[in-house]
């Protein structure tokens, strides 16, 4: 006898462009996000909180290999045209600036999902990004932001799987959970830029000018601006050539420095160039 199929679900086609939650629950419901994905997020982020900082060089060297990508950092759009500075890199305090945001906001990825105000903020991120909500507007197209989430999350899948001290089981219970948490991201971003559900938008709700890391009056982000604490053994021990990055802030001066690891110098990615 065949087993009982499960009853359909109905979802609400209004309710995913003008209710949060529903939208959120639908994406959890269908992507299998759960209690195992949290409490590997939870348990797994200070393995995640240690590779940042060199995931975030790593970020910003790919964004300044093209002059597009590039453009927005100094012009706040993609699309300008107009003349832009040669001479922006890693070390032009704008950038320095960004560093620290996307290091925040790489550690909020991975603090506790469980509540509505995470998946909230990381609606608001995507809002923003689309000229609203922001007293000087930035505008960054979809290609461009879909380009750079399939970056990190490569980058991070590479380096907690060559991990040295995670057990195979938490690799993947890891990688599966940051993995589910990016693409929700990725919808939340989405959802800005297409044109679905557009006969709802009087219904949608509005957006209020804030400033960046804040969410209705509240701070959503930690200052960073020192970096993230250091790890007594490093995250990047033990991995292949390919999965380290140029620099390593995230090493004390007490880090495990096997194969070849150093506070101050690791092998380049393939693909991430020096500046």
């Amino acid at each position: 006898m065949a087993p009982l199929a499960r009853p359909r679900q109905h979802i609400d086609r209004k309710d995913l462009y003008t209710n949060l939650e529903a939208r959120i629950q639908y994406l959890h419901s269908f992507i299998d996000f759960s209690s195992n994905d949290i409490e590997a997020l939870i348990s797994g982020s200070k393995y995640i909180k240690q590779l940042i900082p060199a995931i975030v060089n790593i970020v910003y060297q790919k964004l300044l290999q093209y002059d597009i990508t590039a453009r927005a950092l100094e012009t706040r759009s993609t699309s300008y045209e107009g003349p832009e500075d040669d001479a922006l890199n890693e070390h032009s305090p704008q950038i320095l600036h960004r560093k620290m945001f996307l290091r925040a906001y790489l550690a909020k990825l991975c603090s506790d999902p469980s509540t509505l105000e995470f998946w909230e903020y990381l609606d608001k991120v995507g809002m923003m990004h689309t000229g609203r909500g922001r007293e000087h507007p930035l505008h960054v197209e979809y290609v461009h932001i879909g380009a750079c989430l399939a970056f990190i999350q490569d980058t991070l899948t590479e380096a907690l799987l060559s991990h040295p001290r995670l057990r195979m089981d938490k690799k993947i219970a890891l990688v599966r959970a940051i993995g589910k948490v990016i693409w929700v991201q990725n919808d939340l971003f989405a959802k800005w830029y297409v044109r679905d559900g557009d006969e709802f938008a009087e219904e949608m709700e509005k957006q209020e000018i804030e400033a960046e890391g804040f969410l209705h009056g509240k701070k959503m982000l930690d200052d960073i601006e020192e970096g993230l604490p250091s790890s007594p053994t490093c995250p990047f021990s033990g991995l292949s050539a390919a999965a380290k990055a140029d620099e390593c802030t995230g090493c004390g001066d007490k880090c495990d420095k096997e194969n070849g690891c150093s506070t101050t110098t690791l092998p380049l990615r393939p693909h991430a160039q020096s500046s």
